[in-house]
């Protein structure tokens, strides 16, 4: 099948020349990691790096787009093998694992795992590490995504990283719908098509579904 017009309708909005260059990781590959993993496949990513210790559960066909056959499969498998079906010339890595300070990463990272302590380990070892950083969380319809790409963006989600004592009650993944999820994903990867075009990106965004309310604080 000819695909040479794959990403015709995207040119001008994703310079795929520069994303053809770029190592994506994404950390977390349950509700908002895996739509991650989904759109920048489709988006037209050629290496992407997909890292979980978690395996498919019921619950996760609902909530997480998993398929009623990846029950029990690890979620990075299961992740990797949808990605195929979009691209198969993609490059996937995978590691079965939790998130560990020796793991060798991309430049660009999607951290999308549960808790406030994970996501400040992860940025401790990475923030120095990545060119692109984006962290999105959810709790219910609340949708918060913020970006670090630059001294500025690096000091202000520094501040985000409150004491897990201090945070929402419940995981991030509690209270979830795919629908909120994907969002999320679209959020993300918007901000993402932004730093590759060279716009300024929005260090933090906060959307709350029930109120219809989106706002943006600072530039980076």
């Amino acid at each position: 099948m000819d695909t040479s017009d794959r990403f015709i309708r995207q040119q001008g909005l994703v310079p795929q020349a520069k994303l053809n260059d770029l190592s994506v990781t994404v950390v977390g590959v349950g509700a908002i990691g895996r739509q991650v993993g989904i759109q920048l496949a489709a988006l037209g990513a050629r290496c992407i790096q997909l890292i979980d210790f978690d395996a498919v559960e019921p619950s996760n066909v609902t909530t997480q787009g998993y398929f009623q056959e990846d029950l029990g499969k690890p979620k990075v498998d299961a992740t990797a093998a949808l990605l195929w079906r979009i691209d198969p010339l993609l490059d996937v890595q995978v590691t079965q694992d939790r998130y560990r300070p020796g793991i060798t990463t991309g430049e660009v990272v999607f951290c999308c795992v549960d808790s406030i302590a994970s996501r400040g380990a992860i940025w401790r070892a990475l923030k120095n590490r990545s060119a692109f950083w984006c962290d999105g969380r959810m709790l219910g319809e609340v949708i918060r995504v913020l970006v670090a790409t630059d001294p500025a963006s690096h000091a202000h989600y520094a501040t985000t990283l409150f004491p897990e004592s201090e945070a929402q009650t419940g995981s991030c993944t509690s209270r979830s719908t795919i629908y909120a999820a994907s969002i999320a994903a679209g959020l993300m990867i918007h901000q993402f098509a932004r730093w590759l075009r060279g716009t300024a990106c929005e260090p933090e965004q906060l959307l709350n579904l029930l109120a219809g309310e989106l706002v943006s604080r600072g530039s980076c």
